[in-house]
């Protein structure tokens, strides 16, 4: 039977190096389905960052903004986007932790306690990183993506064997510096709320399945003040990175079980300290 164009276009096409906002957009492979322009390499790039993101508790916009930034799409594409995508994952990635039983999201337990603190502590935070976002030179929003992804590879590595008593304050704070950074450019909530919560005497299975629905919650007000704002932000990446990172969840539940932490927490700061790297020598050269 012949499917119409009306229903979906399964033609495949090469994008050529065109000029996206301020950089050359590398050339690689789209779909058009039902509308929609779906990126291959985008979806690959979302499935593996939000697998690391959700057995880890951290690296999904961490990793992804700065390369897709190396890739060519302009700030105000990928923020949104990766806010938007994280929306659906974090809370998903929070479902699956509970069910998978590491974390304990029952009412009045203390996990979905310091989930709620951080989220309702980044309201502020995400609509003040937010609207800076909107209005400052896409320079500097570049260069603080670069330095935060930098800072955060460091700090990473500096606390890994580190141990802390549980610390409400600590906790507090975590989720207004975390979602800051998460508004401006749609990663650093992952290793400051997930090694923050360790430094402040979480158990680090509990803290990845806390972060998860944390983080998802609070991409909530990010979206928000992005949609509210209209024309500054294209959506044009959303599907890809919703289908791509939606595709990990089952997954990560079973690994957080399986794979040692420590290995990957150090992969994790040593690619985010060279991303971070790249892309501030990037801007300059």
């Amino acid at each position: 039977m012949k499917i119409t164009n009306n229903i979906i276009n399964h033609e495949r096409h090469i994008c050529n190096c065109k000029r996206y906002g301020d950089h050359d957009m590398i050339e690689f492979t789209s779909i058009d389905l039902f509308g929609f322009e779906l990126f291959i390499a985008v979806i690959i790039l979302a499935f593996f960052c939000e697998l690391v993101d959700s057995s880890l508790g951290m690296g999904y916009g961490t990793t992804l903004t700065p390369v897709l930034l190396i890739i060519g799409f302009n700030p105000l594409a990928i923020v949104p986007c990766i806010l938007l995508s994280e929306l659906f994952t974090g809370l998903a990635a929070g479902v699956a932790h509970h069910r998978a039983g590491n974390v304990n999201f029952t009412r009045g337990s203390l996990h979905l306690k310091i989930a709620l603190v951080l989220a309702i502590c980044s309201i502020i935070g995400a609509a003040l990183a937010v609207f800076i976002a909107i209005n400052i030179p896409k320079l500097w929003l570049n260069v603080y993506i670069g330095i935060m992804v930098l800072g955060m590879g460091i700090v990473m590595v500096a606390t890994l064997n580190k141990t802390f008593r549980f610390s409400w304050k600590k906790i507090t704070g975590l989720g207004l510096i975390a979602s800051f950074n998460k508004g401006m450019s749609g990663g650093g909530y992952g290793p400051v709320v997930t090694g923050g919560q360790i430094l402040s005497g979480v158990k680090g299975s509990h803290a990845v399945g806390i972060t998860s629905l944390a983080e998802g919650l609070t991409c909530v007000v990010g979206v928000i003040v992005f949609v509210s704002s209209p024309g500054s932000a294209d959506w044009q990446l959303a599907p890809s990175l919703i289908i791509g990172a939606m595709l990990s969840v089952p997954f990560s539940a079973v690994i957080v079980k399986r794979i040692p932490t420590k290995s990957l927490t150090i992969s994790i700061a040593v690619l985010a300290i060279l991303l971070g790297v790249y892309t501030l020598v990037k801007l300059f050269m």
